[in-house]
């Protein structure tokens, strides 16, 4: 039989590198901890000097009847990033990688008395990924780890991690049946394989046949089967699987089941704040109860293998998932192997998982390398092991949005998608729309997806006039309807995932009024507010529970004689009341508007049925400076009225590409731009070089070009005045 003992207490922490037999004699003098654990739960999320990234060990004694059993494996299902594992001072096993689950087998090595020391590292080198990448790099033995005691016969357990059984179902639709293939792996001359209450004992491969298959069907319906093996030594395992197909079309998106299905959600970091990334069972159960309220169908399981008791929940709840290895940002010559490693790891341990329809090589690896012979053949390598370990499943990545889109990468896996943040970080919402546009009418026999946008809203920052980089909630808001609408537009996008559901530890981060966070999260960091861009998504997407919800809330002190108030709601027609009196009541879908008179403090409810939400609002003489970031800077919002500027002549309202046509303007706006590239030279060369980038900037207006560039009121008013002396022809 076996006995699986999870060895969550006894643990002795040292943060400190030391020598193996230092650790040993001086865990006494350790922090006592329990695992999961990770030491950078507090300093990886605030951000600065802190943030403790080297070597760290874990030191416990191993009991008797801990150690009993015919043959001991340890199973560590997360060491982040590097470790090196000891049994009374012998190193047994190093594993690069800290998101796959390893194993190594004890037994030879158990003496009267045991001491297990691993040793844990997390700092910056130049062959395991990820490197480079906005998230914290978390260190410890941040999941569970187990002894495992089997028989002299038993399942395999050491190869890349497996799970010593693969299931593969392949549905016939039509016909409404399954041929399921088991695969094991094991030590014994033959096996007892069950599916679907049918044994068949076999050397170690076994196929069956399931008439009237039960489908796993997505978020209505994902059902579940259970292939499960047995030795004659009485070790035995199990494997959930489900009957699915999964389909693209370059034209009408993604298929599940021969239905068109399309796949709209979120991302998803795997920490939470206080916690970092040693995250309980009832943590990720707490996120899934979150996706599943929102109404998502489709999760990115970002940047790096996930636990396995998530990807569980996502089979069992019907979600769609993107997995991928953390091979991001920057390319390392010295890193293909692991790449590969983890390739090799992620698809051994999660083959099974009903969920997952694509396995993703990279994330936005052309940010900080060039598209050489060496990237490309990296990705062609991973393509092909994809391939060759998983014939059922598609490839994809997700690019970065400065890279070409004829260049040769995006022919290597079988679909694509890319990140973009226009209307953000640079650029107008509108180039979102136009660069799907155009990439689909050149590349209309490719598949395409979304598998990044969003903006940074602190709910604490608050304005009735939002705009690009005030990290406000009432931007985040705007850019979030903008972007749902462009996407319920373009169905031919296979897949679009929010960034982020949860805001995440970003260690190298300091904006927005917060230290080490990333707050493009729909939900905040510790799980406690939805943001109001959550409820738009929850009323798109969510058509079981009806709601309303009142945007605004935190925003109570408001200098202005109307005010907007505006309802996402699943509901089709929504009354607002104001002081219990009815305001007014509209018809629609998903966003409702309404414009009340402040007079002084007032409560506002929306009502739907039997769905209502409520507010208070209130007319203040002056600005509420609370509800700005970077309050006391000069404001770059409204400095123009529209009646100021003659639409005859130039203005910085005009978009680069416009000025510069015109000979005399284009000869301005240049000399200005050298002046601030002699003053940027690395970000002026990226421009030079990047024919992508010069186009997305041709289409940006010069005023939120110089916004971005940092350019200061008086300057911008200096130009302005400059190039509304020259008409336009």
């Amino acid at each position: 039989m076996r006995k699986i003992t999870v060895l969550k207490d006894g643990w002795k922490f040292l943060k400190a590198d030391m020598s193996v037999n230092a650790a040993m004699e001086n865990a006494n003098l350790g922090e006592s901890v329990t695992v999961p654990h990770t030491w950078n739960a507090i300093d990886g999320q605030d951000g600065g000097n802190d943030y403790h990234r080297g070597t760290c060990w874990y030191v416990r004694e191993l009991t008797e009847e801990e150690t009993a059993g015919e043959k001991l494996f340890i199973e560590f299902a997360g060491a982040a990033m590097r470790a090196d594992v000891y049994l009374n001072g012998e190193k047994l096993i190093h594993h690069d990688g800290g998101y796959s689950l390893f194993r190594c087998e004890l037994t030879d090595h158990l003496k009267e008395k045991n001491t297990l020391a691993v040793s844990v590292n997390n700092e910056d080198n130049t062959e395991v990924y990820p490197q480079k990448a906005d998230f914290t790099f978390y260190g410890g033995l941040y999941r569970e780890v187990r002894l495992i005691a089997v028989p002299a016969e038993h399942f395999e357990l050491l190869k890349d991690g497996t799970p010593g059984i693969k299931v593969t179902p392949v549905v016939d639709l039509e016909n409404r049946c399954a041929k399921v293939t088991v695969e094991t792996w094991h030590n014994a001359d033959s096996v007892e394989i069950t599916v679907n209450n049918e044994t068949k004992t076999v050397e170690n491969t076994a196929e069956f046949i399931i008439e009237n298959v039960h489908l796993w069907d997505g978020l209505e319906d994902p059902y579940l089967y259970t292939a499960s093996a047995k030795l004659a030594s009485g070790d035995e395992i199990c494997a959930r699987f489900g009957c699915r197909v999964f389909a693209c079309d370059p034209e009408k998106g993604f298929f599940l089941n021969g239905r068109s299905y399309p796949l709209r959600g979120v991302s998803r970091h795997q920490d939470l704040k206080g916690k970092g990334n040693a995250l309980s069972y009832e943590d990720h159960a707490k996120d899934m109860e979150i996706i599943r309220e929102l109404g998502a169908n489709t999760l990115r399981l970002a940047h790096y293998q996930h636990a396995q008791e998530f990807y569980d929940l996502c089979d069992e709840n019907g979600l769609v998932v993107w997995a991928e290895i953390p091979y991001i940002t920057m390319h390392m010559h010295d890193g293909r192997e692991n790449t590969l490693s983890q390739m090799k790891e992620l698809i051994t341990q999660c083959y099974n998982h009903p969920s997952i329809a694509v396995w993703g090589l990279s994330n936005e690896i052309t940010a900080a390398s060039a598209v050489n012979e060496e990237l490309l053949e990296n990705h062609r390598a991973l393509n092909d092991l994809c391939h060759r370990m998983d014939s059922t499943r598609l490839t994809t990545m997700a690019n970065v949005f400065m890279l070409e889109t004829d260049s040769p990468i995006l022919e290597i896996p079988d679909i694509n998608s890319y990140n973009l943040y226009f209307g953000w970080y640079l650029g107008d919402l509108d180039q979102n729309d136009e660069f799907f546009d155009e990439y689909h009418a050149k590349y209309p026999y490719r598949v395409i997806g979304f598998s990044e946008y969003g903006a940074d809203a602190n709910p604490a920052f608050h304005s009735s006039h939002p705009e690009k980089g005030d990290y406000t909630e009432d931007y985040q808001a705007l850019y979030h309807e903008h972007m749902l609408k462009m996407i319920e537009e373009r169905p031919y996008l296979w897949a679009t995932h929010v960034w982020n559901l949860f805001d995440f530890a970003a260690d190298g981060r300091d904006e927005g009024g917060k230290h080490g966070e990333n707050q493009k999260g729909l939900v905040t960091f510790d799980r406690t507010l939805r943001k109001d861009a959550f409820w738009l998504y929850k009323a798109a997407w969510n058509h079981r529970d009806p709601f309303v919800h009142l945007c605004g809330k935190r925003y109570i002190n408001r200098n202005e004689e109307k005010t907007e108030i505006k309802v996402y709601s699943n509901c089709d027609t929504v009354k607002l009341y104001v002081d219990d009196v009815l305001f007014a009541e509209e018809s629609g879908k998903t966003i409702f508007r309404f414009r009340v008179p402040l007079l002084g403090e007032h409560m506002i409810k929306a009502v739907s049925g039997e769905a209502s939400d409520t507010m208070c609002v209130r007319y203040v003489s002056e600005p509420d400076e609370s509800y700005v970031f970077n309050k006391g800077t000069a404001s770059v919002t409204n400095w123009f009225d529209a009646g100021e500027i003659d639409p005859a002549y130039f203005s910085v309202n005009d978009t680069l590409g416009e000025i510069r046509a015109n000979p005399e303007a284009g000869k301005i706006v240049d000399a200005m731009m050298a002046k601030g590239a002699s003053e940027r030279g690395d970000v002026a060369d990226a421009v030079k070089d990047n024919p992508a980038l010069q186009r997305m900037m041709g289409r940006m207006t010069l005023i939120s070009l110089m916004k971005q560039g940092g350019t200061d009121a008086e300057s911008i008013q200096q130009i302005n005045r400059i190039l509304q002396g020259i008409r336009k022809k």
